[in-house]
């Protein structure tokens, strides 16, 4: 099987998750599901916003942070969680089009209602097992980065 790499069209995909061995478990589900797609990472809701914004120490965006072309986000982190992180995407002209997904423990049905309220794009539970996380992965990775047409980043059409 090759890797998933539509080249100039590669899209980067942003996760703001505080849990460091989440982030590259998430990383390696995304590799062993063959998706060869550039992933940048943020701890927090604050840091996210800031990247997107290209604020604070993300204000050299150039080559060094490139706006992503979808967005996976955990609810339950320091800061400013997930829920106030999505409401501020979604609230902002320039990034609320930028596709979110929920990637989280939680499967509380409220944190699933608020989430759709807010304005995410899909929801998942975290897998518990790393081949459950492979197999889930790949199935996002299939629908977000190949059938699916995303909305080229800001700067992109000049």
């Amino acid at each position: 099987m090759s890797l998933i790499d539509r080249s100039a069209d590669a899209v980067t995909i942003l996760m703001a998750d505080d849990d460091e061995d989440d982030r590259l478990l998430t990383r390696d589900a995304l590799r062993a599901a063959h998706l060869a797609n550039e992933i940048r990472f943020v701890n927090d809701g604050q840091e996210l916003l800031d990247y997107l914004r290209g604020e604070g120490s993300y204000a050299q965006r150039a080559g060094e942070h490139p706006e992503p072309g979808i967005i996976l986000l955990d609810l339950n982190m320091p800061k400013m969680d997930g829920r106030e992180a999505l409401a501020a995407i979604k609230s902002d002209e320039r990034l609320r089009k930028i596709p979110v997904v929920v990637l989280t423990t939680s499967s509380d049905e409220e944190d699933v209602v608020r989430s759709y309220d807010l304005g995410v794009n899909s929801f998942i539970t975290k897998p518990v097992t790393f081949a459950s996380l492979v197999d889930v992965m790949g199935k996002w990775g299939t629908y977000w980065l190949q059938i699916v047409a995303l909305p080229r980043a800001e700067g992109e059409y000049e």
